[in-house]
Formats: structure tokens, C-alpha cells, sequence
């Protein structure tokens, strides 16, 4: 067998990081001192292709502007336009066409943007590598790594490939986008379990990883679409984007919309032909009149409208959304997937505990900020006590990170949990200059993973000092006192093995401090063998990237809203718990890791999620499989995230939502909203917008069809009982245009209600038109009715011709409307005051608009003659407005019944509460 098809062999799906470093020097056929020759990593890459990922196919702008047309509401809209278009009525059939055009445009547009997270994921990818190939270091593009390439590492490298480890000196890399884990990985050579998850393979380093420390070297064993980034881009082209409820809501609507004209439109022209009263084209044109003006063609642009002044309005509260339908969406959510690190805490490490040997303490503060202070059982201290000092001095002086503020914001160079022991010192009223210029360092051994220890020699004006920072089983290694009030005393080692377990169940990060005075060590060349065994132990402390304060306020609201949050992440089992603890989320005891996420099928997953809220060591694939799982439990899913193992579950969410500071370009274009400020808290307001703007297309939508339905019932009466039409077809297009623009688009500017967030989500079955919707379009559609044919009737009565009565007959289903309008502003509460409409200024402008416009339509000589209209007798407008305050009346009447009533209130209410057992919140 050739040397190529050995590592074929050796490249399918081996966990490369449980076998030693010789077994896969042995299977890839590499000599780690040579490399490959030149020929053979040319016949690899004959074999296995450039180290690029995969560009799908993508479709043309043709036809994904097509695409964007394949909707039932677009084909009704399409035809409407086209019969008006027929008639003569030019300036409704481009108004309609123009609707849909934009409509698709920017759908258009939307789905171009969806395609940029694919690109995202490749751009993630190293241009060169330092490769050793034939004996010689060479500098090559990295399209041209293959597996057993054998890759050298520096500080500073984005690493070109998976790689497995086989020298490793001092290595720390940033996996934060790939895993999650907020500060950085520490790499070995040894193998590890064959088990072990992303996160906790030590002994890979990962394509598109940056290394921030140390050097190494290590043999390619995946490239291109075998790496553990390219199993994500594969991920992410196969999910497919799920509609959002209101889409797909609309579409049913569409369809039952759609049959009902049909059918009716139908039934209509055969009775009145059979009763034959009417000519074939009068008939055709009254069923025509029908048929357009039951056709919300105002609703299309009524939702987008209202879908962007939500986004107006979220982009105000830091939420920036990128697909219009994600505003509506976030109104849904009954189930928030939160990532950890960086979104519900600072993704900044802080020194949270610290241990002495009298005492504990607590730090509080907000990540790498200097404020905050020590508290001793929940008080402030007075003074540090002097053991507290020499942590502090030590913190500040055994330290090589740099920390410092760059607009507005904490940044530290080198490691995090060096760059947090700074502000704890401050925190005791240390200065760093002050103690730097006391105690000068004369000589150091530097932190690497094979000794775990930092250990820096200063001297001072009292002499020379050894201070000493590490793993806590090593520095206790290195001890044989703890330091006391009274000086230094035997070490408890059992007392602080106990605390040190303590912290670390607590998902803290433990450091071990120490220092020993006239160390007596020679100066120059200090190597780890010459740390002394009897160093004086100062105390632990416990560190942490801590939750953010206006997170668990944010969490306790969703809670409040009937909405759970769940937190899923690539950290530690233990520290997800204790953050979760912190932030109210779940049971503070249940948390269930990736490998037994694994373990179950897709059923056990399902009933799994119904009852645990905190998922740890989660992979990719584990996130992607708990976003589906909570999907099949009916759940309306908002998916957060920063990283690029996000991204999958992100795209398959029913919203996505990508940190706007922290976050990768890869999450970001596969999300549907982006957080400006990185705050969960903006997730829990943009979920208030969301729900404002459902309440207000809910409120639109039961503004429109009443009227839409009154004014084709009107025509239809008519037809039944054989009289003279009360409306004509371009009348009715009149009063269409006008309602919907001037009066229908003031409800997209309704406030919040007042108890938007006390509310439960609604019920993912949830019909756009409800039970008490149907019931409210029919009776209020009656009312109208009634209101125009009496106002017809009564004007013929009166001597009216035809054109003066119908004229009546549009303003008063016209002004119907207006006063319905204030109906509509709230669904079941009254509107019987003054107060209930001072929160709209928008009201007042539509309402002032339709009273202009029905004048000119009533007396303007120019419509007159366009409308076959007559102006109207000072009398008649009396009849008017007491009808029209009567009708408004009506309709209060019937939502006084209805709050009185508590079966009736409580079936108006149901359909909006989300009622399954596996969405209670915990």
C-alpha cells in the first residue's frame, strides 16, 4: 500500500487525539524531524484537494428574486392587480404591483445576506503555514497543506489546520468562537479520552484558532471539509431556515382567504344571472367589486410597515434586526437558548472568592473594571488585613498581562485570569505603579504548562522576595506554612484542598498565592527546578467570568412573560451550573452534559428539554440537535450566540440572535438579529417590541377584514335581493385606498400595552385569526352592513337620486370605519375616554386625513365625475355622525359583555396562552 493510500486509510473519522504521538506519526508515514517530501505532499494534494472549504452551488439573482413570488397572498395580489388593471383602474393596479414588488425585493435582498455566513466561515481560514518539508522550514500557502504535514506554531499564528500535537511548549490558544470556553486553552501532547468533546481535546489544535502563547509543532490530520470548522460550514449550508409563525400564519390565511372569495364570488354570479335583474357585464363587475374589495391588498404593506417601525424601535433598545419577519418572530418566543460566555456574563474574568487561612471573602465589581470592593460576611472591609496586602502585592508584581481601557471598554493582553488579579488589588487600595517602583523585578521563571507556576524575584527596600502563582495542588506542593495574623504557621493542607474543591464547585477558576522572604536565590537564570518546598502559602483565590447584573433582571422578566430561558454552552459542566445558580436559570442543580446528550436518541432529547434549562459541553452538533428537539415540543425558539459553533443552531432557530461586539461575522450573517451591546437584557425588550408589533398586525388585521368584509356583504346583498347597488366597484377601491393607508397605518404606531411582558407567549398554533377574531370581523362586517344600508336607504327615502344616496353610503361606512378605529385600539378594554387615545398621535393625523378626503370625494368636482358622486345635503351629515357614534357604541357594548363575562373573556384570552406542560417556565 502507498504511503497516499495509508493516510486515506488513516483519515476516516480516527480520534486522532486518543492515540499517542507515535501511533500517528506511524499512520500518516511522517517523520516529525523531516516532514514530507515534496513529492508526496504533492501526490496528497492530488488525493485529497486544496485545504479550503467548499462553495456550494448558489442560485442565480433571478431566481432567487422568483423565489420571493412563490406565496398564495402574492398570487391573490397579483391577480387583484391584474382585474384592476383590466378595469381601467391604473393607478390601484400599480399601487397593488408595486406592493408585491417590494415585497420580494426585500426578500431578495435578505436572502443575499443569509449567503455572506458561509462566506464568513471560509475567510476564518489561515493564508500561509510554516510547514517542515523535506528536513527545511518552508512558508506555504495553506491551500496546500495535507494530512501529514507536519505544522510549527507561534505566538500570534491562526492555526491553518487540524492539527494533533506533538511538542507543545507553554501553548495557549483562543477557542472561544469554536468552543465557548472564555479564557484560553492550555494545550498538551498526551492523548486524551477518545470520548472527549471539542472542548476538551487538549491535544488538537483547531483550524481557524489563534494561538496567543507559546510554540509547537503538529502533524495535519484534517484539512478543508474534514476539520472541525469545516464540519460546521457543512452544518450550517444544510439547515434550512424555517418560516416564522407570522409567515406561515399568513399563508394559511392566504388560502382560506382565497377558496372563501372564490367559492362565494361563484354562488354570487350564478344567482344573480339566474335572477337575471342585472346585465352579464353589470353582474361581472359587481362580483369583480366583490372580490377586490374582500382582498386585503393593504395588508402586505401594513405588515411590512409595522414590522419596520419595530425595527426602528428595537434598533433604539440595541437590537438590530436583519430580517424584517425576526421582529414578529421574537413576539412568539416562548423558549430562549442563551450561549454563556459573553452574553449572560461579561466574557471578562474577575476575581469573585478568596481564601485565607482565617477567613473567606467576597469581590464584587463588573468584570476587569476597578470598581467594586472585599467584603467580609457581606460587609465592606475597613482595612485589608495584612495577608489580603501580600495577595495584592502579589497579583500585581507575579503578573506579565497588560490591562487597560479602549473606548469605553476593558481590554488585557496576555492571559485573562492575569489580567483580572489587577483590579482585585485595586480593590484592596493597591497601586500597581507604586508597588512596581517599591519592589522591582530582578529576575523570573516564567508561567508554562509543564510546571504550571509563575514565580517572579523582587527586591525591595526590606530585601529580596520570591512571589509565587499557580495550580493550587502545586503551590500547596511547594508549601509547608500558611500565612496568619500572628506571621507564618504549619500548613493545613487538608483545610485548603477543601476550600480549594469548594471554589471549584462553585465554577470558579482557582489560583494559588504564595511568597517566601529572603528567598536567598541566586540572581539570572532562574529555571522551575529551583522553586523551594517550604514557600509560605498565602491563600486561594476564585476566579470567574461573571454574570451580568442586567441579565438575571432580564431573566427574571422573560420568566415573568411565560417565557423559559436556557442556557447552552461549550463550558464546563460545573461552571455553567454555578452561573445558571447565579441567574436564576433552571433548577440550580440539574445540568446535563454533552456526552450524555450523545447518549440519547432523539425522543429521550425531546422529554429531556422539556425538563433541563442548562446544557454544558455542548458541541455543534449538540446545539443544533437541542434547537430541534425544543422545535418538536412546539416551542417558538430564539437561539443566542457569539461564536462560530453557534452558528448552526443559530441559522436553524426560529430567530437567531448574534453578539453585535464579541461575535464572529459567521454568526452575525447567519442570525436574524444582531445585540449592539452584547446584553441579554436587549433580547428581553426586543422580545416587548416583538409582541407590541403581533398586538398591532393582530389590530390591523381586525381593523381591515370587517370593513373588507362589510364592503363586499353590501354589493352581495344587493345581488341577493335583487335592489339597486348602495356602492359601486370603483367606489369601493375608493374607500379601500383611503382606510388603508390613511387609517389602517396608524395602528402600526401603537405604544406597548401595559402588561405586554406579564403575558404568556402565544401558542405557536395560534391562528392569525382567532375564534373571537372571526366573531368580532362578523359582527363588526354586520354592523357596517347595516349602518350603509340604512344611511342608503334612508337617503332614497328622503328623495335622494342614486348617486347622492351612494355618496351617503360611502361616508357612512367610511366614517364607520374612523370610529371603529377607535374600537380597535383596544381589543376588549374601553375606549370610553379621553386618555385611551392620547398615547397615538398618529390616530389623529389618519383620522384628519379621511375627513379631508371625504370631502373632496364628496364635493370636488373632479371626483365627482370620476365617482359618479353628488355632494351631500347639511342633514346628511347629521344622520351620519350619530350613526357613526352609535356604531362605536355598539362595538363598546359588545367588549363591555365580554369583559363582564368571564367564560367569554376567558375564550377571547385562551388562544393566546401557551398551554402545553413542557413550556411552563421553571
Amino acid at each position: 500500500m502507498s504511503a497516499v493510500e495509508k493516510t486515506a486509510s488513516a483519515t476516516d473519522a480516527t480520534p486522532w487525539h486518543a492515540l499517542p504521538a507515535s501511533e500517528i506519526e506511524r499512520q500518516f508515514d511522517v517523520d516529525p524531524a523531516q516532514g514530507l517530501a515534496a513529492t508526496e505532499a504533492s501526490a496528497r494534494l492530488d488525493k485529497y484537494g486544496p485545504n479550503r472549504l467548499p462553495q456550494g452551488k448558489k442560485k442565480g439573482p433571478v431566481a432567487r428574486f422568483l423565489a420571493q413570488l412563490n406565496n398564495i397572498l402574492i398570487y391573490v395580489l397579483l391577480v387583484a392587480g391584474f382585474v384592476k388593471l383590466m378595469l381601467g383602474l391604473w393607478l390601484d393596479g400599480s399601487v397593488i404591483l408595486a406592493v408585491v414588488i417590494l415585497n420580494s425585493l426585500l426578500g431578495f435582498l435578505q436572502e443575499g445576506r443569509a449567503e455572506k455566513a458561509l462566506d464568513s466561515i471560509r475567510n476564518m481560514l489561515s493564508a500561509e503555514a510554516r510547514v517542515l518539508r523535506g528536513g527545511a522550514v518552508r512558508l506555504v500557502p495553506a491551500e496546500e497543506l495535507v494530512p501529514g504535514d507536519i505544522v510549527l506554531l507561534e505566538s500570534g499564528d491562526r492555526i491553518p489546520a487540524d492539527l494533533r500535537l506533538v511538542e507543545a511548549k507553554n501553548l495557549r490558544t483562543e477557542e472561544a468562537a469554536l468552543t465557548g470556553e472564555s479564557v484560553p486553552a492550555e494545550k498538551i501532547t498526551a492523548p486524551v479520552a477518545a470520548k472527549a468533546t471539542v472542548g476538551d481535546r487538549e491535544n488538537i489544535g483547531f483550524c481557524g484558532t489563534m494561538v496567543l502563547s507559546g510554540r509547537a509543532s503538529g502533524i495535519v490530520v484534517a484539512t478543508g471539509s474534514q476539520t472541525e470548522l469545516g464540519r460546521i460550514n457543512q452544518m450550517l449550508a444544510e439547515v434550512s431556515v424555517l418560516e416564522t409563525p407570522l409567515l406561515r400564519q399568513i399563508k394559511k390565511f392566504g388560502y382560506v382567504i382565497t377558496i372563501a372569495i372564490a367559492c362565494v364570488s361563484v354562488l354570487l354570479f350564478s344567482w344573480g344571472h339566474w335572477l337575471g335583474h342585472m346585465t352579464f357585464v353589470q353582474l361581472f363587475q359587481a362580483i369583480v367589486g366583490i372580490a377586490v374589495s374582500v382582498i386585503p391588498e393593504g395588508l402586505p404593506a401594513l405588515i411590512t410597515i409595522t414590522l419596520a417601525i419595530g425595527v426602528q424601535r428595537m434598533a433604539q433598545r440595541n437590537a438590530i434586526i436583519r430580517r424584517l419577519p425576526a421582529v414578529e418572530t421574537l413576539g412568539a418566543v416562548s423558549r430562549i437558548c442563551s450561549d454563556k460566555t459573553g452574553t449572560l456574563t461579561l466574557m471578562e474574568m474577575m476575581v469573585t472568592s478568596v481564601v485565607t487561612a482565617e477567613r473567606g471573602y467576597d469581590v464584587t465589581g463588573d468584570g476587569y473594571a476597578y470598581e467594586g470592593e472585599v467584603r467580609a460576611d457581606g460587609k465592606p472591609l475597613g482595612s485589608a488585613p495584612e495577608v489580603l496586602k501580600l495577595m495584592g502585592r502579589v497579583s500585581l508584581l507575579c503578573n506579565d498581562a497588560e490591562l487597560f481601557e479602549q473606548d469605553g471598554a476593558w481590554k488585557v493582553e496576555g492571559d485573562p485570569t492575569e489580567g483580572a488579579l489587577y483590579p482585585f488589588a485595586v480593590k484592596l487600595g493597591m497601586d500597581r505603579a507604586a508597588e512596581a517602583g517599591a519592589a522591582p523585578r530582578i529576575d523570573a521563571i516564567p508561567f508554562e504548562s509543564e510546571h504550571k507556576f509563575m514565580a517572579t524575584l523582587n527586591r525591595s527596600a526590606e530585601g529580596e522576595m520570591l512571589l509565587v502563582k499557580g495550580a493550587p495542588e502545586v503551590i500547596l506542593d511547594h508549601c509547608d506554612r500558611q500565612q496568619s495574623a500572628q506571621g507564618p504557621v504549619p500548613l493545613d493542607r487538608d483545610y485548603f484542598a477543601r476550600e480549594g474543591d469548594r471554589l471549584a464547585a462553585q465554577g470558579e477558576r482557582v489560583l494559588g498565592l504564595a511568597w517566601l522572604p529572603d528567598p536567598g536565590l541566586p540572581v539570572g537564570g532562574l529555571g522551575p527546578q529551583d522553586l523551594p518546598r517550604h514557600l509560605v502559602l498565602l491563600g486561594l483565590v476564585g476566579l470567574m467570568d461573571p454574570p451580568r447584573k442586567e441579565a438575571i433582571d432580564a431573566v427574571r422578566e422573560c420568566h415573568g412573560g411565560g417565557i423559559r430561558v436556557t442556557m447552552i454552552t461549550g463550558d464546563h459542566k460545573i461552571t455553567a451550573a454555578a452561573i445558571a445558580r447565579m441567574l436564576g436559570i433552571g433548577d440550580g442543580k440539574t445540568a446535563v452534559a454533552g456526552t450524555e446528550i450523545e447518549a440519547m436518541n432523539d425522543a429521550q432529547l425531546q422529554e429531556c428539554v422539556r425538563d433541563v434549562d442548562v446544557f454544558a459541553r455542548a458541541s455543534p452538533e449538540h446545539k443544533l440537535r437541542l434547537v430541534k428537539a425544543i422545535q418538536a415540543n412546539r416551542q417558538v425558539v430564539a437561539m443566542t450566540g457569539d461564536g462560530v459553533n453557534d452558528a448552526p443552531a443559530l441559522k436553524k432557530a426560529d430567530i437567531g440572535v448574534a453578539m453585535g461586539i464579541k461575535g464572529t461575522e459567521v454568526t452575525k450573517e447567519a442570525a436574524g438579529m444582531i445585540l449592539a451591546d452584547d446584553n441579554f437584557a436587549s433580547i428581553s425588550a426586543a422580545v416587548k417590541e416583538g409582541r407590541t408589533v403581533y398586538n398591532n398586525i393582530e389590530k390591523a388585521m381586525l381593523f381591515m377584514l370587517p370593513t373588507n368584509i362589510a364592503q363586499g356583504a353590501v354589493i352581495a346583498v344587493a345581488i341577493l335581493f335583487a335592489f339597486t347597488l348602495p356602492i359601486t366597484a370603483p367606489q369601493i377601491l375608493w374607500v379601500n385606498m383611503i382606510t388603508s393607508v390613511a387609517l389602517g397605518l396608524t395602528v402600526s404606531f401603537e405604544p406597548h400595552e401595559a402588561d405586554v411582558m406579564r403575558r404568556p407567549p402565544r401558542s405557536v398554533d395560534r391562528p392569525i385569526v382567532t375564534r373571537f377574531g372571526i366573531w368580532r370581523i362578523l359582527f363588526v362586517g354586520a354592523a357596517l352592513v347595516v349602518y350603509t344600508l340604512a344611511t342608503f336607504f334612508w337617503m332614497k327615502g328622503q328623495g335622494a337620486s342614486d348617486p347622492m344616496a351612494r355618496t351617503a353610503a360611502v361616508n357612512a361606512i367610511t366614517l364607520g370605519q374612523v370610529f371603529y378605529l377607535l374600537n380597535i385600539r383596544y381589543l376588549i378594554d374601553s375606549s370610553l375616554s379621553v386618555r385611551a387615545h392620547l398615547g397615538n398621535r398618529y390616530l389623529w393625523y389618519g383620522i384628519a386625513g379621511v375627513v379631508v378626503l371625504q370631502l373632496l370625494f364628496t364635493y370636488a368636482l373632479p371626483f365627482n365625475l370620476i365617482f359618479d358622486t353628488q355632494g351631500l345635503p347639511a342633514s346628511a351629515w347629521l344622520w351620519l355622525i350619530g350613526g357613526g357614534i352609535v356604531f362605536f357604541l355598539v362595538v363598546e357594548l359588545e367588549k363591555l359583555v365580554i369583559r363582564c363575562i368571564p367564560a367569554l373573556k376567558g375564550a377571547v384570552t385562551s388562544q393566546d396562552t401557551v398551554v402545553m406542560h413542557n413550556e411552563a417556565v421553571r
